[in-house]
């Protein structure tokens, strides 16, 4: 984990052992699973019944490339969860619950990645909503802002690492979609530097 989990107790203190427990399933999260880069635990002592308190959890985990598993539950009349080590244990198996589906997510996009090409963004076109990737081969193939998935166009630099589908247009190769690396879209305080150093007029392949 990139970061020391935060760990908070509201409206009780916690006992040594259940700080304990907290520590276990902690472990227990990094061991399954070495792509997650934090986790936020929040449990809360909720209202109180003849036979005991109940226990709210919230839990957020991080992990690059996927949106957060997030496990958030107010547990209301379930005796169960009188135990605050039982409500704990109950929501760090929800969040493995998730986090193998987001495994599984990722496993079947990076199979379907593997039927396309790399490359990386050139250039643009001056006043265009469209550019030109470069192909490790050096070919250029033409996109269009429609193509990029995620409506990521917009966060594009120079140099940004893409997969992409290519087929044959009326004026040459062209990509029919386009996605990008994580790690390659700029981040937002760097939208609209590209200077004018980085923007080409060019005519279209054919043309």
């Amino acid at each position: 984990m990139q970061t020391p989990p935060e760990i908070a107790f509201q409206h009780f203190k916690p006992s040594d052992a259940l700080r304990a427990e907290v520590a276990r399933q902690v472990a227990r999260l990094e061991k399954f699973s070495g792509r997650i880069t934090s986790c936020r635990l929040t449990v809360s002592k909720g209202a109180r019944r003849q036979q005991g308190d109940l226990f709210d959890v919230a839990l957020r985990v991080a992990m690059p490339g996927h949106k957060d598993v997030v496990v958030d539950r107010s547990h209301g009349d379930v005796p169960e969860h009188e135990h605050a080590a039982v409500a704990i244990r109950d929501a760090f198996d929800a969040a493995i619950r998730q986090i193998e589906d987001a495994m599984r997510d990722l496993r079947g996009e990076v199979k379907a990645h593997e039927t396309q090409a790399q490359g990386k963004v050139m250039r643009f076109l001056a006043g265009e909503d469209c550019g030109f990737i470069e192909t490790r081969d050096g070919r250029e193939i033409y996109f269009h802002r429609n193509l990029v998935v995620d409506g990521d166009f917009d966060r594009l630099e120079i140099g940004a690492e893409v997969l992409f589908d290519e087929e044959a247009g009326a004026n040459g190769a062209q990509a029919r979609t386009v996605r990008v690396w994580p790690a390659s879209i700029a981040c937002p305080d760097e939208r609209g530097r590209r200077g004018t150093d980085d923007i080409v007029i060019r005519r279209l392949p054919g043309s």
